[in-house]
């Protein structure tokens, strides 16, 4: 297969650092929390005395109050070298975290459309955090936008953000923008990924577009197509895949890292779900572009790991397919044997990522993982259960617990949830080994992962992160993140994989 040629297009605006507020700035944007005598400003040494009190005055005549993601704009006063401020409310000085600096960044670059360089406050209070919200806030996608409607000047994202700090030639900051600079991008590849429509991203290009991403970082890149799943025997992916004239794929990504633990990404890919002969209802299909949001994420992860030079080793599993509805589709009833020769029982057709997931698993773990992190959209009860915005992560209670812990300390929140041992008897076919589906809808996330627990290999530290409802925003933009694919975990993942290298 011929490697597609990955997207050219900037996945957000150019980061630098500054010691001071250029010529070319537009605008300032300043940091404001609430305090007992009014809103302070935060604005480090960008402004002197007068000025700063200037500024301030000015946010107060408006009614600027410092409460969180408040925005306030006004025209900059003489000396400040920009033509406007805009402050950002930072609510309680005791609650400005890394993830709080992170949300108000990505608040603060959706309002600055239009605008080509704007310098900042924000990264003296986290140079990291700001960072990534500003990338990730002033992120959009339009490849598909004709002149029509693509965006005007007045209306394209921010281009250029100045991060003002002490000392920009530092080596500690040099080298915390580029890890931010990283990640950031790495969360846009993701939800390029997911944003893409599957007219456009469908196995073939999805696997083509992978192996250009990890060819240019410098990683091993294997492809199965359908007649060496076929031959290989991973008839859960077959299963899947067979209903849709597009074929399926299993693209392993591969960073070898350089000694220490090794660590096994799995995500769901299918580009397009119906539902297959269990069809969805129409109502919202058009959001089943989403359903390859796991796959994107451990894509961009393991194409980062690389980039950052981790010394763990991480082999990325990443099976593709279009659950299509069609006279070669697979029907509730049929008997599929999973990678390693599992038999099951498919009850509904629509419970198809953990067929994939379960193929991928038992590959990965042949290699003898020390871990094994599957990410997958892949139950609407994680929605009923934890929302929209909190994944769930279940799997070997230890590591389970780490993967939860670390998430929340990033600020993608995810919730560790139990593996009821009732729930597996549910499971049980009459015909086979296994059903894909218990006969009832209680816990539907927690029996989902009892599924796929039956694939992971004794002795295997296991997580698996449901995203069904994070990984794609459905609703209106919020922090730093924007309607569409939203790039969750990438973040929980790198950071566990930085966590594994440092404490094994």
């Amino acid at each position: 297969m011929s490697a597609a040629k990955p997207p050219t297009a900037p996945l957000g605006p150019e980061l630098a650092l500054a010691g001071s507020v250029a010529e070319s700035a537009e605008v300032l944007v300043i940091g404001l929390t609430t305090g007992t005598e009014g809103p302070e400003a935060s604005v480090g040494d960008a402004l002197d005395d007068a000025t700063a009190e200037a500024v301030l005055a000015g946010l107060v005549a408006v009614g600027a109050t410092g409460k969180a993601e408040e925005l306030t704009r006004i025209p900059a006063p003489a000396g400040s070298g920009v033509a406007s401020i805009l402050a950002v409310g930072l609510g309680d000085p005791d609650d400005v975290d890394a993830q709080r600096i992170r949300e108000c960044a990505g608040v603060a670059a959706r309002a600055l459309t239009g605008t080509t360089v704007a310098a900042t406050t924000l990264s003296v209070l986290d140079l990291g955090a700001a960072a990534e919200g500003f990338s990730l806030g002033a992120y959009t996608f339009t490849r598909f936008k004709s002149a029509k409607s693509a965006p005007k000047d007045n209306g394209k994202p921010l281009a250029r953000v100045e991060l003002l700090v002490e000392e920009p030639g530092d080596k500690e900051s040099t080298s915390t923008l580029a890890r931010s600079a990283a990640i950031a991008e790495a969360v846009a590849t993701a939800r390029e990924f997911v944003n893409t429509p599957p007219s456009h991203l469908y196995p073939a290009e999805f696997a083509a577009r992978a192996e250009a991403l990890g060819t240019a970082a410098g990683l091993e890149v294997e492809i199965l197509d359908e007649k060496a799943l076929e031959k290989s025997g991973f008839g859960g992916i077959l299963g899947v895949g067979k209903g849709s004239s597009r074929q399926p794929r299993l693209v392993r990504l591969t960073h070898k890292g350089s000694g220490g633990k090794s660590v096994a990404l799995v995500g769901k890919g299918i580009t397009f779900d119906t539902g297959g002969i269990s069809i969805k209802p129409a109502a919202g299909m058009e959001n089943m572009t989403s359903d390859m949001g796991g796959a994107a994420a451990v894509v961009a992860t393991v194409v980062l790991a690389a980039k950052l030079g981790l010394k763990v080793g991480v082999d990325a599993w990443v099976p593709m397919a279009e659950n299509m509805p069609s006279s070669t589709a697979q029907r509730p009833g049929d008997v599929l044997t999973q990678y390693g020769g599992t038999t099951v029982e498919v009850i509904n057709t629509d419970a198809e990522g953990r067929l994939i997931l379960a193929d991928a698993i038992v590959r990965a773990c042949e290699e003898k993982p020390d871990y094994l992190i599957d990410t997958a959209t892949l139950t609407g009860a994680q929605m009923v259960a934890l929302g929209n915005r909190t994944p769930g992560v279940m799997g070997t209670d230890e590591f389970r617990d780490r993967v939860a812990r670390i998430s929340q300390q990033i600020g993608e929140n995810a919730w560790a949830m139990p593996l009821p041992g009732e729930l597996r008897a549910d499971l049980n076919s009459k015909v086979a080994d296994l059903a894909n589906v218990t006969n009832h809808r209680w816990g539907g996330m927690l029996a989902a992962a009892i599924y796929l627990k039956e694939f992971v290999a004794e002795g295997v530290q296991w997580a698996h992160i449901d995203v069904a409802g994070p990984a794609y925003n459905t609703g209106g933009p919020f922090g730093y993140t924007g309607k569409g694919g939203t790039g969750v975990p990438v973040r929980t993942m790198i950071s566990v994989l930085e966590d594994i290298e440092q404490q094994g």
